[in-house]
This record gives C-alpha cells, structure tokens and sequence, in this order.
C-alpha cells in the first residue's frame, strides 16, 4: 500500500514519467534524451556520513558568490568570520552541533501527560454521566444487614465467618 502511494507521488511530482534516463522506446535508441533527477541525495551531514552529496547552499547570494570567489584564493586573508560562513555554505551543521542533546523529551514527555490528563478527564466524565448510581445492595448499611444476616443465620459455623463471631458476647473473637 505503501509502494502504490508513494509510486503515485512520484508520478504526480515528475509529471507522470520516472525521467528519461534509460527510456526504450520501439524503434527508437536506448540513450538518454536527458538528465534524470537522482531520487536520493544527501543534503545533511550525519555523524556516520560527515560529507554531503551536495553542499547545503546550492543558490548563493551575490555575496555568497563573492565570498566563494575570495575562496579560490589564499585562506590567510580570509577572517574567520568568512572561513565560518564558507563552512556554513557547505555544511548545515557542526559535529558538536550535530551531538548536542535535543530537547525533544521535553515534548514527548508532555503529550505523555497530556494523554494521562485527558485519559483521566474521560474516566472522571463517565462517572458522573455514564455510569449509573451505585445498587442499593453495596451501601453501608446494606452491608451491615447482611452480615448480620449472615452472623443470625450462623452460616458456615465451622471455618467460615460464624466461626469468627461470639454469639455470647455479641462481637468477633480475637
């Protein structure tokens, strides 16, 4: 499913052809009638592949321009505010900039509690409009009557609960 959507993607985007590298076509030649956009280019340097496909600036300002010019020639008249703007035409990212922590646990851990506030909101709206009232049966004083039912019936007098309750004394042994 996947493939299909991404095949369609493709089409859109080059305008219904993958290029024209390569094209067969009959009773025509198999070379190339033009260059065909690479697919996959590394526009990022990454700590395990420090060296881009292609620089990060690919259109230079005038400026730009200019300073690429006073590259071709000596670098110790370059100041080093020019030596880092060259670097920063090449590469996006420094190796220490590349290994700095991120802060993206800070938004993960939020929409962790985000999801916990709102899970809580929904259990607490049930309870008060979903679910209906508690049975008679399990207030208090319902409870206490059927111990006491319990207790008069003598039920289970022998390892059960009568077997916990002095019926001289009116209480539980200890």
């Amino acid at each position: 499913m996947f493939s299909r959507a991404a095949r369609s993607w493709v089409l859109r985007t080059t305008g219904g052809g993958l290029g024209t590298r390569g094209t067969h076509s009959p009773g025509g030649s198999a070379r190339s009638q033009g260059k065909m956009a690479s697919y996959y280019t590394n526009h990022y340097a990454q700590r395990s592949y420090p060296m881009p496909d292609e620089p990060y600036c690919t259109e230079l300002t005038a400026e730009q321009q200019a300073l690429k010019e006073k590259e071709k020639g000596s670098w110790a008249q370059l100041s080093q505010e020019e030596k880092v703007a060259l670097y920063r035409l090449q590469f996006r990212e420094s190796f220490a900039e590349m290994n700095r922590r991120s802060s993206e646990w800070k938004t993960v851990m939020g929409c962790v509690f985000f999801f916990i506030g709102l899970t809580g909101l929904l259990i607490w709206w049930q309870r008060v409009y979903v679910f209906p009232e508690k049975p008679v049966t399990l207030t208090d004083e319902r409870k206490a009557q059927q111990l006491q039912r319990l207790l008069d019936m003598k039920s289970n007098p022998v390892q059960g609960l009568a077997s916990r309750w002095d019926y001289e004394r009116k209480e539980w042994k200890k």
